[in-house]
């Protein structure tokens, strides 16, 4: 009985944290569906139907709202776990500190600058010869310049010190695979964490601050 009852515990515990953050949730739903439906689409078909979605070169050329509004819906390594886990961690934590509304505005400000900005250093690229003209139509799909925009603004939920330790690893994160590879992907990773950072304006008012010192000791207290 013992068991039964920790067990609905769990569920209403878990079921109020999802209806703490909608937006996270009801996106990551969406993920899972179209996650899906990749794996009932044949390799050749489903590289050209993201191709169509994606936020390249040519596409943002031809209707850039509706591909920097698709590209965010499909993950091109058709693993949907893995971001049930990221969205948990980060999106969800985010939503309930700053509200749906705020949370939104730091995901599509580091999705949309990150692309458009990338992008434009692409393009440039090409112009100057350091990049061949199929570029234009490279696939860049999927929602990792968001997730890296929310890891950022979470600085800010962190007290200091914790906080520029969480800084320091982040940076260091993004930083590094720009340096060694120094891809337009990796670049536009590394520009969400700069849009993130750039939107504490929005943390105003959204109350104390987390120290994790004081977590690890309630127990005790």
């Amino acid at each position: 009985m013992d068991r039964v009852i920790r067990a609905r515990r769990g569920l209403r515990a878990a079921a109020a944290y999802v209806r703490s953050a909608p937006g996270t949730y009801v996106w990551l739903t969406i993920l899972f569906v179209t996650t899906v439906a990749l794996h009932h689409m044949s390799p050749a078909f489903e590289q050209d139907f993201l191709r169509q979605r994606s936020t390249n070169i040519h596409e943002l050329s031809q209707n850039p709202l509706r591909v920097l509004i698709t590209s965010a819906m499909w993950i091109d390594s058709g693993h949907w776990l893995p971001y049930a886990v990221l969205y948990t961690v980060f999106h969800a934590q985010a939503e309930r500190w700053l509200g749906s509304l705020r949370w939104l505005a730091v995901c599509v400000a580091a999705h949309v600058l990150a692309t458009l900005v990338s992008e434009l250093a692409l393009l440039q690229a090409i112009h100057d010869g350091h990049a061949p003209r199929s570029a234009v139509n490279t696939l860049d799909i999927g929602v990792s310049y968001a997730l890296a925009g929310v890891m950022a603004v979470l600085t800010y939920r962190i007290a200091a010190p914790w906080r520029y330790l969480y800084l320091a690893f982040l940076l260091a994160f993004y930083a590094v695979p720009l340096a060694a590879s120094r891809t337009f992907t990796d670049f536009g990773h590394f520009l969400s964490v700069l849009v993130g950072l750039a939107c504490r304006p929005l943390v105003s008012g959204r109350g104390k601050a987390w120290n994790p010192k004081e977590t690890l000791a309630a127990p005790r207290g």
